[in-house]
Parts: structure tokens; sequence; C-alpha cells
């Protein structure tokens, strides 16, 4: 991790948790995280829990991020979920392009172009996903699919609001899967996606929080985390405990 980046621990919940089973987990994070400092902490929240989960975090140094959202401010779209619905739950930031939306539910590079920059206008801060699959890896895509979907998806970002774009590296054979990038390619695919987002400016580059996830544990974080270019991890599974993600805050903070 880069001193000049503030690292970044996100827990992303899937579909999990109840309102009940959310405040209860709240409950037991919270003590856990009092003293951090330096580190940002995200929980990615299903839309149900959202209000609860803003309304027990309050004042703390948690932020509560959305797993989605649709570009448009309103509409026609059933089911989906906007900005403005965000924003006046007091919700930080949203999950973008998550790997489990690409793959089930159809999410495109394209809606990504518009989603970005919908979130910045909003005030709500994007943490976009990408990543490639077992195939693509084999074939040698990865960076062909990695540039693909940084440079789609930041092309409509105005190059002064690039930093305050998350982006989390997903090798997508390594979530759920047990199956952990070794530190090499983690690394190397990091750096390929801050050198992609240098050709859109780099100063911005620099400064942009780049996370890895896929299978990140208490017992793999820390070396993932010293890596140069670095600067936090996506949980999934290990998110759901507030003991197991705590472990892997506090291993971010050493």
């Amino acid at each position: 991790m880069s001193s000049s980046r503030t690292p970044v621990i996100a827990g992303n919940w899937k579909m999990h948790k109840t309102i009940a089973q959310a405040e209860e987990y709240v409950a037991g994070l919270l003590p856990r995280v009092a003293d951090v400092e330096g580190l940002e902490v995200v929980l990615c929240v299903p839309y149900t829990a959202l209000q609860a989960v803003v309304d027990s975090t309050r004042g703390s140094q948690l932020a509560i991020y959305a797993q989605n959202m649709h570009e448009a401010p309103s509409g026609a779209y059933t089911g989906e979920i906007s900005a403005p619905m965000l924003t006046e739950l007091d919700v930080h930031g949203t999950l973008l392009g998550h790997s489990e939306r690409r793959q089930y539910f159809g999410e495109t590079d394209r809606a990504l172009q518009l989603k970005v920059p919908a979130a910045l206008e909003a005030g709500l801060a994007p943490m976009l996903c990408v990543g490639e699959t077992e195939e693509q890896r084999l074939a040698g895509d990865t960076e062909r699919t990695l540039r693909h979907q940084v440079q789609e998806a930041l092309e409509k970002v105005a190059v002064d609001r690039l930093t305050e774009v998350t982006i989390a590296y997903e090798p997508i054979w390594a979530i759920g899967t047990g199956q952990v990038a070794t530190l090499e390619q983690a690394q190397e695919a990091i750096a390929f996606v801050r050198a992609l987002v240098a050709g859109f400016d780099k100063d911005a580059a620099q400064q942009v929080r780049i996370l890895y996830g896929g299978s990140v544990k208490p017992e793999n974080a820390a070396e993932l985390l010293a890596l140069p270019d670095i600067d936090g991890a996506l949980v999934g599974g290990a998110s759901l405990d507030p003991a197991s993600f705590a472990a892997i805050i506090d291993a971010a903070r050493s």
C-alpha cells in the first residue's frame, strides 16, 4: 500500500442479512473498529437494510454503500434504485459493475459509462469493479478485458473527478472459489489498471485507490495489502462475520 493513498477495506454482503441481522452485525463490528484511523471502512449493504445500517452507524467511521444503482434519476425501470433514492438515506456511495451483476444480470460496460458519472454527480462515491474470467485469463485476454472495462467505465468521468472513483480489481475465477490470485498476479493486474487510469490522467493514476477482491481472508490479507499498488480489499464471504472482517481491517492497519 502506498502511504499517499488512504487504504479502503470494503465488505460486500451480497444478498445476505435481514435488517435484524444487519443491526446485530453492526453492534458487533462498531466496538472493534472504534479506534481505526487512516483507513476507510466500507460496508456494501442490501437495499432493504441500508436505512437501518446508515442510522445505526451514524457518527462512526463506517461508510455505507449500496450494491448497485441505476443511471437514471427516475423512470420506468421496475425493480431498480436511483441515486436520489440512495442520497435521501445518507448512503455514502455505491458498488458498480460487480462481476455478479455482469454475469447474472447483464450489466454492460456501456451502462457503467453512464452509472459512474451519475453517481459522482449525485455525490455518491462510486466503487467500480473490474476483472477477468478464468476463460479470459487462460486465453491471454486479461489485459484486453481490463482495458475495455476501465476505459469504457471512465470515459465520461471528468478528469478532475477521476480520483473520486475507487476501483476494485476482482479476478472472477477467485471470487468465492477459495482460489486467490498469486501476489504477482494481483500486483501485475492492479499496476496495469493504474496504468490505464494514467491514460486519462497521470496525476489521477497516482491518487486513485485500487483494491483487490477475490477470496480475501484474515489469513492472506496482510501479504496482499503489502503490495505496492494495492490500496485495500473488497471482501465478500469473510465480511459477513464481524470478527473476521475486523481481523482483515487489523491486517490493513499493520
